[in-house]
């Protein structure tokens, strides 16, 4: 498949020292004092999701990464979550509404993000950073611009700009352009400042994730058709091009 659409270059983003040398150490660090620290909390969840739900206890799901510097294009890894929604199906074996299938535990893994534990996996691997842009949907990146898409010109984060003004109770625009904003300047205190605002929001606050009475945030396709800044053809051929994606990366 032909990919050459969307490439974006990464040196138009000038790294500072922080990012470049401190950064990616304190990732690592921070991902493995969590699993120290909280490898009980861990033990919990997964047995309370596979009584609960079910089987398989973690959430896989394809994201788009960093942008390699050799392609140009985002780079689609595998990102971990405990699963939060239920297997149920109707009688033709398709799966139900999300918010049939996203029960009140679920609701709970959400609203506290002890669904995200397990990107700890990702932030190890160097997949993911602990504060950047929140890795989207790869069928929400077909729909980004070109200028959207240079939120990947960083590692995505567990936290980010977006999510500690307003999640997904923003809409699309403002949560990109807070993306945008980030890359701007990342420094230290500013990573910081942001992880100790999503703890307080998370776990002290407790705002919930999802965007008003939605079981899951809208994706960003869905937004601009049912907005009318695309036509139905070309949304269609957009969704068509994240399938193509994911199936060319064999994920």
């Amino acid at each position: 498949m032909n990919q050459k659409k969307g490439t974006i270059k990464k040196n138009c983003h000038n790294r500072g020292v922080y990012e470049k040398y401190i950064k990616r150490l304190l990732d690592i660090f921070c991902a493995m004092l969590a699993v120290v620290c909280f490898c009980w909390l861990y033990i919990i969840v997964a047995v309370l999701v596979k009584v609960k739900l079910g089987s398989p206890v973690l959430f896989i799901q394809p994201r788009p990464g960093m942008i390699e510097p050799s392609t140009g294009r985002e780079r689609i890894f595998k990102m971990y979550k405990f699963r939060s929604m239920t297997d149920a199906r109707d009688e033709n074996g398709n799966l139900l509404a999300d918010e049939v299938r996203l029960t009140a535990f679920g609701k709970m893994l959400r609203n506290t993000s002890l669904d995200e534990l397990p990107e700890v996996i990702n932030i190890l691997k160097g997949d993911m950073s602990v504060v950047g842009p929140r890795p989207q949907l790869v069928r929400d990146m077909v729909f980004m611009t070109e200028v959207q898409r240079k939120r990947h010109i960083v590692r995505p984060g567990l936290s980010g700009l977006a999510q500690v003004n307003g999640r997904n109770d923003i809409d699309w625009e403002d949560k990109l352009k807070w993306d945008l904003k980030y890359i701007k300047k990342i420094t230290f205190l500013r990573d910081v400042k942001i992880i100790f605002q999503t703890v307080m929001k998370a776990f002290v606050k407790r705002e919930g994730i999802t965007e008003g009475n939605l079981a899951t945030a809208t994706d960003y396709g869905d937004y601009l058709l049912n907005c009318g800044r695309i036509s139905r053809k070309k949304y269609e051929e957009l969704q068509i091009e994240a399938e193509q994606i994911i199936n060319y990366e064999g994920i």
